[in-house]
């Protein structure tokens, strides 16, 4: 028998995996490569939502553990993933260096917000307002560490790639079996896949379509992250990576029309130097409708459980909520309510 059985390795699933394997307990991952939202995701972590200038939720906590967790990573895996790298804010007029001003004098922004105005001249960028630095912020190449991750999965005979049949999975005394595979634990972590899932679908996860691109600008001089209402993280080599768009209707991982016409506007918005659109890809977030991520067990099934949901701020996000659903399964550490799939039952069974 193993520990865990996970079903999913986006940023959730390994996120887990790694904090099981570190606590010394035996893991085996499915996946079927179904869900891509990891995958092409912006990989940004940022502790500020620049659009209302207030706190990520828990920020500090969740890059404290994000910070330990993919260093380990990285000496694990023999790769560079995490990138630190400066956010600057665009300014577009005196009024919104005020408002920057005005959330740096906030408690909880003060560490995260600099006081500085950043007036540095960047080639292909018209910026006569200047920036704001956001503080402890950077990317991770989500690409690169789930190939990684998984290859070391395959290499240890941790990961199959098929489909999970829900209808095979059975629950017995101390755990589940599935096939062949008797487990005391299974979490699912599968991203919008939840929907397909007869244990988890009756929950409120939406899927929130982003559309990215990598472009080439020659002319674009770089070397920070610029975030307006679009982000642009120079990747090297004169390429960048660009996003992103929200859709709530389209729930397909397709690129469309709408949302290239919509990402070359905005792109036009901040740069004034010509590019040229390398790649264009698109992925389903997995959101929910209070913006906070999915943990927990089912109810009356002490061995099923779901971690899901982590939305656009996956990287920040995964290590935390992993940490805290395996410090819930195996020392009953309550978890936060805020982030417990029981806030959605209803009141008599809470």
């Amino acid at each position: 028998m193993i520990d865990y059985l996970i079903i999913g390795s986006g940023l959730a699933g390994i996120s887990f995996a790694e904090i099981a394997l570190r606590n010394d307990r035996s893991i085996l991952v499915l996946d079927n490569y179904s869900q891509n939202s990891s995958k092409i995701a912006g990989g940004l972590y940022n502790p500020v939502i620049l659009k209302r200038f207030s706190e990520v939720w828990q920020a500090q906590e969740q890059l404290v553990l994000m910070n330990e967790f993919y260093t380990v990573l990285e000496e694990k895996l023999n790769c560079k993933v995490d990138f630190k790298r400066p956010i600057l804010r665009k300014f577009f007029s005196v009024e919104e260096q005020n408002n920057w001003f005005t959330a740096s004098d906030k408690v909880a922004l003060a560490p995260f917000l600099s006081t500085q105005l950043i007036s540095k001249k960047y080639l292909g960028i018209d910026s006569p307002y200047g920036y704001g630095e956001v503080l402890q912020t950077g990317y991770v190449d989500t690409a690169l560490l789930l190939n990684k991750y998984r290859e070391y999965l395959k290499q240890n005979n941790l990961f199959k790639e098929e489909s999970f049949d829900y209808d095979v999975l059975q629950t017995e005394s101390g755990g589940i079996h599935y096939k062949d595979i008797h487990a005391r634990h299974i979490v699912f972590a599968e991203g919008f896949g939840i929907h397909a899932n007869p244990y988890f679908k009756h929950l409120p996860l939406d899927g929130t379509k982003g559309e990215l691109f990598i472009i080439k600008a020659p002319q674009l001089d770089l070397d920070v992250i610029v975030n307006t209402s679009v982000f642009i993280l120079p990747l090297g080599n004169d390429l960048f990576k660009v996003g992103a768009t929200y859709n709530w209707k389209d729930k397909t991982d397709l690129p469309t029309e709408e949302g290239k016409i919509e990402l070359e506007e905005r792109i036009k918005e901040i740069i004034t130097c010509d590019f040229e659109i390398v790649e264009h890809f698109a992925g389903v977030r997995p959101t929910v409708k209070d913006r906070r991520p999915l943990v927990g067990t089912l109810q009356n099934y002490e061995s099923i459980h779901i971690l899901n949901g982590l939305g656009t701020r996956g990287v920040m996000l995964g290590p935390a909520m992993a940490k805290a659903l395996f410090d819930n399964i195996e020392h009953q550490i309550p978890l936060n309510p805020a982030i417990d799939i029981n806030r959605f039952l209803p009141k008599e069974q809470q």
